[in-house]
């Protein structure tokens, strides 16, 4: 078997346990602390460890799957490199499902059985105006009735032009982790939009605005063109963003 860790790439006899009554060999391997690349024969495996190294490195040093899983060739062989097991692809895959799993625990859903709605794993924004959590209100008073200087809210809207993403070459074969479940808006309600949205070819007055022209450029082959967020502001830079994809 193939044992990914963070020292490096390693080929080991293991055998599972045949006793009567005892888990499938893929429970097993969640018990020891190993995640299988499959479930029904598994033959390549990840520490924990080495998953929570990676998604580390790709969010603070914004390392990719590839350099990372070079830097563990290099490690292993540093002469013969070729020679070691490319698990890159199993790498890629089974990252989207570690980090589906811990954002899922962070948010209370690890040990039951009910499924996370819309937005239930955006993280909660304790800066805004929230009757019952952090603003303490009279039985007959509300938001809309109080002062404006007291409670006021400001949104902010932005979009970045170059977060584009195509269409997928085998729509069949995308597998959905968190649709909806975040911050991005759910694929149903995305298409929705788009079928009901017109769309108006923007005209500047200025001479080559980049933003302008980007947004009119050709977009046949793009699913969409880029991400609109919108930030709610209460003082200074604290903000909680909601994004949402932009046609």
């Amino acid at each position: 078997m193939v044992i990914i860790d963070k020292s490096g790439v390693h080929r080991l006899e293991v055998r599972c346990c045949d006793c009567p009554n005892v888990t499938s060999p893929d429970i097993q391997m969640f018990q020891h602390r190993f995640f299988p690349a499959s479930f029904n024969r598994p033959k390549t495996v990840f520490t924990f460890r080495v998953l929570d190294d990676f998604l580390l490195n790709n969010l603070e040093c914004g390392t990719s799957a590839l350099n990372y899983y070079s830097k563990l060739w290099r490690m292993t062989s540093s002469m013969f490199p070729h020679l070691v097991p490319d698990r890159y692809r199993e790498l890629m895959r089974v990252a989207r499902q570690w980090r589906q799993l811990k954002t899922m625990k962070w948010h209370g859903f690890g040990h039951q059985y009910d499924n996370p709605n819309a937005g239930d794993l955006a993280l909660f924004c304790p800066a805004r105006p929230q009757p019952g959590i952090n603003i303490s209100l009279s039985g007959d008073e509300s938001l809309d009735e109080t002062p404006s200087w007291k409670y006021t809210q400001l949104f902010v809207m932005d979009r970045n032009f170059k977060a584009e993403h195509l269409h997928p070459i085998k729509p069949f074969d995308e597998v959905w982790l968190s649709d909806g479940l975040g911050f991005m808006v759910g694929k149903d309600r995305y298409k929705k939009h788009l079928a009901e949205a017109a769309d108006t070819v923007e005209k500047s007055s200025c001479n080559n605005h980049q933003a302008v022209n980007q947004a009119n450029a050709a977009q046949h082959k793009l699913e969409s063109t880029g991400i609109g967020g919108v930030a709610y502001f209460q003082k200074g830079e604290r903000q909680a963003k909601h994004a949402i994809r932009c046609s």
